[in-house]
Order: structure tokens, then C-alpha cells, then sequence
């Protein structure tokens, strides 16, 4: 429910002066008079709690003058007030005063606000002091002259202006008491306004000395009537302007540095810029900005000290002259601050001061540091001293001075200088905190990323990898390239949301994440399933650490393709969460978006992944890419699409030719975004690579197992491979056997030159395990020796059944 404001009177004030305090009933009633809110004081005027009124017609519990007025009133009267007989809780009616505001909220509601002042009835014995207060307290200059236009009273703002008591005053005329042209004039304006009747103004007062106050006044003669309406006096009334000019000079000032721009680039320099010409000709008219040599590193305390000189660099400044003459020091030399001098003083104590012409430390200050010179040479009489101070940690100081301004600074122009100072010492704080995060993100994402592509027969891989160069800072976007048994070969892009540390952080942990889950041999939709899950755990866990984080916890929202390519049968599997489709380049030189079904980002949990099956030719370009390549032009992504496809389909003696090509294209200058592309050419494992035997599940079977392995092997060449690929044959196919179910089969894959991978499956989805044998057992050693014999060996699922894999090198034959 919307609320009205509260009236103040609904808390009953302390007071004395009555046996009940004061207090205010008031109620809320909507344009239908249903009663919609009811406050205290309501319920200690009539005797209804709340939930005896609240929702009902105010006519059914109240009055029906309540209801009525609600209804009938026009749309434009925005208040209404009068005097009503209202019912109480035990039947006896009361005369009431009202008062009602039309109150509209900001959805369209309308409501009335009644209102009812309860108690506290005027003090009498106060009415005449509070009077006599009013005329003698009064910020403004009042006096009272009769009908001949002498004083009979004077306030204390008068007394003081003129420096004359009332009595020393009482019976003058205005031009005895101040004899000026001014008070001539005002004197005739008195005059005026007793023979008309009319008030009168002026722009004008007297001072003290006898001169008149030309400009910054208000002078107002008004005649004073008795009940009859005769004039018996004139009361004049007058104000100094100076000082509320002075403080909308303020105020207007402050908006105007409120809104100045300050820090809005992660450069120093520029920000230090940005300073100075905010203070000048704002409100100085010379400023210089030095920032200590060398800056401290972090949020370490600064090693300043009063007694000793401190070296700084000039960052900037500025000058209401032309040339900046004031300073002796360029931008971007060195210069130091003797001890004891202003600046030092304000590094050392952490907090700004203004100085005038007449403070020792300021002409100390101008005789004893030659750089100090132009205080006497330009006439600066009075100067501001302001430390830069961010994250607790100080980084230089700002000086502003005046020489061409008459007025000296105030403690509001400190005010305000010490504000634009503290926005930019964070500029700059953050400007080198970026600078140092940055290097550290680099480093930190370089050691994530993989420095070399892995050997494998079923693809030629080129990649890129172009950090961000905005001032968002490095991203999470990452690549990979993981090798699967079957000669089979993973292709991971991904993009994780956000920059900085944080962000490479998380996109390390994924990455990891998807290399545990590839080893298992996860089928693309069922892998970021797993991911998703984990995206969501670590997004609980950020949040439960840091809920205040301006980055996605955990990274929700995360995109990521994953993509298995088969070279035995030309197969690729592929599954996004959020991600771009990869484009296809086919050996006929078409291109085209592969049409993946569009999952959802990473971390949003209890949607589905779906995969696509489609078959490559050999020779096949596949381009996987982050979204960073796509937003880089300056164009729509129809126009960008056009691009990256007239790029990949052009001809190119090699993969690095085409992924140049492709960012020559797309990027007309650095990304503000990651940028990470991973192309790859397909290959296939001709039938003279590949074998395949259907065995049955029978134990005599195994000998044949071992007999076609070999002469397998001879024929291609491996006869020295041959003892070690029996053994492994000979163990798998027992298994096979002996654990799991038929149909079974045998494959044999010789990647030329590289790797010989022996397999076994069978329709049982129990997986085996290796165990440790005891002495006295008769099996148990099989896997034991396939974990010895095979380089690398492992077991991956099917819808049916599963695949018992051992790899061997052929390095060393």
C-alpha cells in the first residue's frame, strides 16, 4: 500500500501547559469513501481501531459527510476543509474541524488525506511574548516609525546595522539617526506609504558609516493599519542579499562540480587534467596538481614527513593566464616541497587548509622555495592546500590559489575542493590499481589458456586470442582443445561475462571443469549439463562470500560450445549454452552456420542441452568463435556474418592465413572485448587405418582375437608392437567376455605414425575397475597390466553398452 506522508502532530508532544497533548487524527479515503488507512490519533478521537474502519465506507462508521465530500469534490480541488459532525464509538456525535488534501499517487491512485488537530489549544499567556520574539528575533532589519516618521522601535538586526541601541534611536528620523542620500530617499518612500497607503520598495539600505549599501539589499515600507483600517505607522523591513547570493553562488557552484567531469578514463594524467579545469576560473585562478614520486603501491600508508623535503611529479595545471606562467615546473617533471611548507603540511596530516597573505606558514612558504616564486610575482593572496587521498592512502596534493579574484577562499570553497580532490584521487587510485589489475590478468589468463595446441590425427587447428583493450579490462573468453579416445578430438569455446581477475579466474575453473568432463568422455548435452550444475554452485557460493559484487558471482550467464569431432566415421557432435554457432566451410567452398539448437546460458539451471549430429566431409573448415568478433564492427550482425563468411571461404595455404584474415576483416581497430577464434580443418581415418571384428561371446574366441590383432599388425608395419597389443587384447576381450554382454566387438585405429588404440565393447554399461589382487588370487590383474602395457586406457558410454579403450605410442617403435 502506498502511504501519504505522516503528519508530525501524530506523536503526541510532551508539554505542561495542558492535561492532553496535542496530537492529529487523520485517516486516508479513497474516491470511492472506503476507508484505506487510520491512523493513532484517529483511533483516540473516535474510539475505532483500525480494523473496525479500515475497508469499510467512511459513512458507515463516521459520517456520511466523509463519504460525500470524497465523491462529489471537483477533480481539480486539490484541498478541502470544514467543519463536520462525526460519530464516536459510543454513539455520541463531536463537532470536528477537517482539513482534506487530494493526494494522487504515482500509479493513477487518487486518495483524500483528512486531517484533525486534536488538543493543544493556544497558550494564552505566550501569544503576547511570542509576538514581542517575533519583532526582536527577527533575522531580518526591522524598525517602526509614527505618522512624523520617527523611530518607536527597533530590532536587534537594526541595532546592530546601524550600531545603535533602540533607545539611543527612539524619537529620530531615519536621516538623523544615518545621515546619507540613502536615507533621504528611504525617508521620502516612508512617506509614500503613509499618504497612500501602499507599500513600497527599495534596492537600498544605510550603513552604519554612513554610506549607503547601493547593491545586495531589500528594503520593504509597509503602512500598519488599526482593525478600522487607518494608518498610524510605517514599518520598514530589510534584508542583506549578499548572503543568500553568496550561498546560491555556493550552491550553484557545488552543482556545477558535482557534475564536473572528473575520472572518466582509467588515465592519471587525464584525470589529474580534468581536476585543474574544474577549479579554474570555477572558483581559483591557478591550480596545479603533483602527485607524489613515486606513487604508493596499494593502499600502503604514505611515507611522508614534515621535516623533510617530498618530490613529486606535476601532473597538471592550469591558469587563468595564458601559458600557465604561474607554474615554473612542466608537466610531467619532478619538482619537491621544502618541510614545513603548506603542501607538506597537508600531506602530513591528511587534510586540506586555506591560507592568507597574513599566515606565517604562506610567506614562509614564498620565501624559502623558489618555486614558490610566483606567489609574490602574480599577487596570489590566498591559497588552498588539498590533499589527494583515496582507499586510505594519500597520492599528491592540489594547490589553488587566487591572485586576479578579490575574495579569499572561504571554508565552502575548501569544501568543494576537497570533494572534486577526492573524486579524482580515486580516479587516479583506480587508474593504477587498473593498470597493475591488468598486468595481473594478463599474466594470470595467459597461464589459463593453453600455450600449445595438443598432437592429434582428426584435425589441423589454428587458434587467436586478442585481449580486450577498453577500459572493462580482460575478459573471460577461453579456448581448448582436448583429445578424446577413438582418435576422437574435443573443440571448446567459451565466454564467461564480465572482466577483470575475477572473471579469468572463473574462466580457469571451467576450463578445468571441462577437461574433468571430457577425460570422462560426456556426450556434448550431457557435459554442460554437468557445467551448468557447477556454474550454479559456484554462483551460491560467490554470493554467499560477496553479495555485494558488481560482477555476475560465480558465472551465471556464461556461454560455451563444445564440439566432438569422430575422424573414424566424419561425425561431429555438437552442443552450445548460449553461445554462437560455429560456421562451416565445406571442401566445396560453401559457408554456412551449423543449426545447433540454442541452449541456455550457463547457470540458469533446469533447461535442457540439445545436441546436433551432422557429417563432415574431409578437408571441412569448422570456425568457432566468441561473440567479441561479432560486436567488434561497427556494423549489424547480418553485415558481420558476411564478413567472417567472405573471409573463411577465400582460399589460404594454411589455417594461420585464414584466422589472420578473418580478424584483418572483422576488427578495424582493438576489441573492447575478448576475442578468441579456433579454426580447424578435418581429417578422416581411411579404412586401411581402421579394423573392426564382431566376436562371440564365447572364451575360445580369444586366441582369434590374438591371431587377427597380429596379422593386423604385420600388415601395417607394427610387428613390434605386436607382443604388447596381444596382451592387451587378449585382457580386454576376456573382460568382454567373461563381465559383460554381447554383441562384442574388436577395433584396432593406427593414427600414422603416432598412436595405436585398441577397443572393446560389449551391450553391458557396467564399468569395470582395477582392484588390488592378494597373493593367492587367480584374477583380479588384468586391468592392473592394461594400466601398465597402455599408455593411456579408460572406459566410455554408450546409450548401449560402453567402450573399453587402451592407447599405445608408436613413438618408440
Amino acid at each position: 500500500m502506498e502511504r501519504v506522508p505522516t503528519s508530525p502532530g501524530e506523536r503526541p508532544e510532551e508539554t505542561g501547559a495542558s492535561l492532553e497533548s496535542a496530537y492529529t487524527a487523520s485517516a486516508t479515503i479513497n474516491e470511492q469513501g472506503i476507508v484505506t488507512e487510520w491512523s493513532e490519533g484517529a483511533t483516540r478521537l473516535l474510539g475505532y481501531v483500525p480494523s473496525e474502519v479500515v475497508g469499510l465506507p467512511a459513512a458507515h462508521r463516521l459520517a456520511d459527510v466523509l463519504s460525500e465530500a470524497a465523491r462529489r469534490l471537483p477533480d481539480e480541488q486539490e484541498r478541502w476543509s470544514g467543519t463536520v459532525v462525526l460519530r464516536h464509538r459510543d454513539g455520541h456525535r463531536m463537532e470536528v474541524a477537517l482539513l482534506a488534501h487530494r493526494w494522487t499517487s504515482s500509479g493513477g491512485t487518487t486518495k483524500w488525506f483528512v486531517v484533525s488537530a486534536v488538543g493543544g489549544a493556544p497558550r494564552a499567556p505566550w501569544e503576547e511574548p511570542l509576538k514581542e520574539w517575533a519583532f526582536t528575533q527577527s533575522p531580518c532589519f526591522l524598525a517602526i516609525f509614527d505618522t512624523d516618521l520617527r523611530l518607536v522601535r527597533a530590532n536587534a538586526g537594526m541595532e546592530r546595522t546601524l550600531s545603535l541601541t533602540e533607545a539611543e534611536m527612539r524619537g529620530l528620523r531615519l536621516p538623523e539617526i544615518a545621515p546619507d542620500p540613502v536615507s533621504d530617499e528611504t525617508e521620502r518612500r516612508m512617506r509614500l506609504a503613509l499618504d497612500s497607503g501602499e507599500p513600497q520598495y527599495m534596492e537600498a539600505f544605510v550603513h552604519p558609516t554612513g554610506v549607503g549599501g547601493e547593491h545586495g539589499w531589500a528594503t520593504s515600507l509597509a503602512p500598519l493599519r488599526d482593525p478600522d483600517g487607518r494608518v498610524h505607522a510605517v514599518c520598514l523591513a530589510a534584508h542583506d542579499r549578499s548572503a543568500v547570493e553568496s550561498v546560491q553562488h555556493q550552491m550553484l557552484l557545488t552543482d556545477e562540480v558535482d557534475t564536473a567531469p572528473i575520472g572518466t578514463t582509467l588515465d592519471s594524467v587525464r584525470t589529474a587534467h580534468e581536476l585543474a579545469d574544474a577549479a579554474v576560473p570555477r572558483f581559483a585562478d591557478f591550480a596545479v596538481v603533483d602527485l607524489l614520486e613515486p606513487l604508493p603501491r596499494g593502499d600502503e600508508p604514505s611515507s611522508v614527513q614534515a621535516d623533510v623535503p617530498v618530490t613529486v611529479c606535476r601532473a597538471a595545471a592550469r591558469s587563468v593566464l595564458d601559458g600557465t606562467p604561474e607554474s615554473g615546473v612542466a608537466v610531467g617533471d619532478t619538482t619537491s616541497y621544502p618541510p614545513l611548507s603548506p603542501p607538506v603540511e597537508a600531506l602530513v596530516a591528511g587534510r586540506g587548509a586555506v591560507y592568507g597573505a597574513e599566515d606565517p606558514a604562506f610567506a614562509r612558504w614564498a620565501a624559502q622555495d623558489p618555486e614558490a616564486a610566483w606567489i609574490g610575482e602574480y599577487g596570489a593572496h590566498s591559497i588552498m592546500v588539498v590533499p589527494m587521498r583515496a582507499g586510505g592512502g594519500t597520492l599528491g596534493v592540489a594547490v589553488f590559489s587566487r591572485h586576479r579574484r578579490r575574495e579569499p577562499f572561504q571554508q565552502e570553497d575548501l569544501r568543494v575542493a576537497g570533494e572534486l580532490t577526492a573524486r579524482a584521487a580515486a580516479g587516479i587510485r583506480n587508474a593504477y590499481r587498473s593498470g597493475r589489475e591488468h598486468t595481473t590478468t594478463m599474466t594470470l589468463q595467459r597461464s589459463l589458456l593453453p600455450h600449445s595446441l595438443p598432437d592429434q590425427a582428426a584435425l589441423e587447428i589454428a587458434s587467436r586470442y586478442l585481449p580486450a583493450a577498453g577500459e572493462a579490462g580482460v575478459g573471460g573468453d577461453w579456448f581448448d582443445v582436448i583429445p578424446l579416445s577413438g582418435a576422437r578430438v574435443a573443440l571448446v569455446v567459451g565466454d564467461v561475462v564480465g572482466h577483470g581477475i575475477r572473471a579469468t579466474a572463473t574462466m580457469g575453473r571451467l576450463r578445468t571443469a571441462v577437461r574433468t568432463l571430457a577425460d570422462v568422455d560426456l556426450g556434448p548435452d550431457e557435459l554442460l549439463t554437468h557445467l551448468d550444475d557447477l556454474v550454479i554452485h559456484l554462483s551460491a557460493d560467490e554470493s554467499d562470500q560477496d553479495s555485494g559484487g558488481e560482477e555476475t558471482a560465480g558465472g551465471i550467464g556464461t556461454t560455451c560450445l563444445y564440439v566432438v569431432y569422430d575422424p573414424v566415421i566424419r561425425r561431429c557432435t555438437v552442443a552450445r549454452a548460449g553461445h554462437p554457432p560455429p560456421a562451416v566451410v565445406s571442401p566445396e567452398g560453401s559457408v554456412y552456420l551449423l543449426d545447433v539448437p540454442a541452449g541456455p546460458p550457463l547457470g540458469l539451471g533446469g533447461l535442457p542441452f540439445e545436441t546436433l549430429e551432422v557429417e563432415l566431409p574431409e578437408g571441412s573448415i569448422l570456425a568457432l568463435y566468441t561473440d567479441g568478433l561479432l560486436q567488434a564492427r561497427d556494423h549489424d550482425i547480418d553485415e558481420a556474418l558476411d564478413s567472417m563468411f567472405a573471409a573463411l571461404v577465400r582460399p589460404a595455404d594454411t589455417l594461420d592465413a585464414v584466422c589472420d584474415r578473418v580478424l584483418t576483416a572483422m576488427l578495424t581497430h582493438r576489441p573492447d572485448d575478448d576475442v578468441a577464434l579456433l579454426v580447424a580443418r578435418t581429417r578422416g581415418l581411411h579404412a586401411d587405418q581402421v579394423v573392426v571384428w564382431d566376436l562371440p561371446s564365447d572364451p575360445s574366441v580369444v586366441a582369434t582375437a590374438r591371431r587377427q590383432t597380429t596379422d593386423q599388425l604385420t600388415t601395417w608395419g607394427l610387428e613390434e608392437a605386436a607382443f604388447v597389443t596381444e596382451l592387451l587384447v587378449s585382457e580386454l576381450v576376456t573382460n568382454a567376455i567373461r563381465y559383460g554382454q554381447p554383441p562384442i566387438q574388436l577395433r584396432l585405429i593406427h593414427e600414422k605414425n603416432s598412436t595405436l588404440i585398441c577397443e572393446v565393447s560389449d551391450a553391458s554399461s557396467t564399468a569395470p575397475h582395477m582392484r588390488r589382487a592378494r597373493t593367492f588370487d587367480e584374477g583380479g590383474r588384468g586391468l592392473l597390466l592394461v594400466a601398465q602395457l597402455a599408455q593411456r586406457w579408460g572406459t566410455r558410454h554408450a546409450e548401449i553398452g560402453k567402450t573399453i579403450w587402451a592407447e599405445q605410442s608408436l613413438t618408440g617403435f
